[in-house]
């Protein structure tokens, strides 16, 4: 998953504070070491005057200096060291730098590879980007319950709302998989409360866990930034320009409850734009929506009907209202 600029820059500089701080904590520590003990003091003292002594004769000397005495003596003094800290109650490792990753040692890398802790921290950072970050802890897919979808077969779909929601499951799950490769579309539509939203938010968990980018905004919430971003209705907001900026570059855009914001030809105009622009950028998005197919012909401009029906994998779900079963449940 790229990064922006800002992003990247952003984690790199919690690295640099991670290791100032580290770095901080141990001197720290050794000044609680010395005021202790102020023979330690002495022998760390001996110790780099060795190090620096050494290395000067390695330099200036045609003769061999003798590794095997600078390790002798080097020796010496860290067993002279470790044996006072014991005898004073220190930690063996009190006076080593302590990392929040041993393995990169707080650099993010370990060689020219980003360790675990890095695309942790890139998975970390989209997360509270998403919008929804404390939501998706409820609604995942493990969190699903296919058992609130009636299995009675529906006399004129030939089909029972738990079965197509298997179904609907399936492709969900096929999305994520080949969610690199495909750049697949998706518009949920289907009445209040059988699970569009909820089925967005599995998918927002499973791509954030694995370090994509998504955005999560309501109808209303797209408007509003799309307003603030032409109309400059808060010059000093810079959150909305970024997010506008973000809106076309997030890998997975979700356009939640389509319909219900306020319509117009600007809103159109600038839905479109959101739409085809996410396409030639080949990013995808899902568009969840209360409104069947031909009222959404109706709502909206051809351009945008002929985008969402060519572009777009239409899942239909139908059912009772799960929040009321789940409302009413013992």
């Amino acid at each position: 998953m790229p990064l922006k600029n800002s992003q990247y820059n952003a984690i790199i500089r919690r690295y640099d504070q991670l290791r100032f701080e580290n770095s901080r904590q141990l001197e720290a520590r050794r000044q609680k070491v010395y005021g202790a003990v102020p023979q330690i003091r002495q022998i760390d003292e001996d110790m780099a005057h060795t190090a620096a002594e050494y290395a000067r004769k390695a330099v200036s000397s045609k003769k061999n200096t003798s590794i095997k005495d600078f390790k002798e003596d080097m020796a010496r003094l860290s067993q002279k060291r470790q044996a006072l800290m014991e005898e004073n109650g220190f930690p063996a490792d009190y006076l080593e730098l302590k990392y929040h990753c041993p393995d990169c040692q707080d650099t993010g890398f370990i060689g020219n590879e980003k360790c675990h802790c890095f695309k942790q921290a890139i998975v970390d950072l989209v997360y509270a980007q998403s919008n929804i970050r404390q939501r998706l802890t409820e609604e995942n897919f493990d969190t699903f319950r296919l058992d609130l979808y009636s299995a009675e077969t529906d006399r004129r779909l030939g089909i029972s709302p738990r079965e197509n929601m298997e179904n609907i499951l399936s492709c969900c799950r096929d999305f994520i998989k080949n969610f690199d490769q495909s750049h697949e579309n998706l518009l949920f539509c289907g009445n209040t409360g059988v699970g569009k939203t909820f089925l967005s938010n599995c998918i927002a968990r499973e791509l954030l866990d694995s370090a994509h980018t998504v955005i999560y905004l309501t109808a209303f919430q797209l408007v509003d930034i799309m307003e603030s971003n032409t109309f400059g209705k808060d010059d000093d907001d810079l959150a909305n320009e970024d997010m506008f900026d973000y809106i076309f570059d997030c890998d997975l855009l979700i356009i939640d409850d389509l319909g219900t914001e306020l319509n117009n030809s600007f809103i159109t105009s600038q839905l479109f734009l959101c739409i085809n622009e996410r396409l030639l950028r080949r990013k995808s998005t899902i568009i969840s929506t209360n409104l069947s197919l031909e009222k959404l012909q109706k709502e909206y401009s051809e351009r945008i009907f002929s985008r969402i029906v060519s572009n777009y994998r239409i899942l239909a779900i139908f059912g009772d209202d799960i929040r009321v079963k789940k409302a009413i449940a013992p």
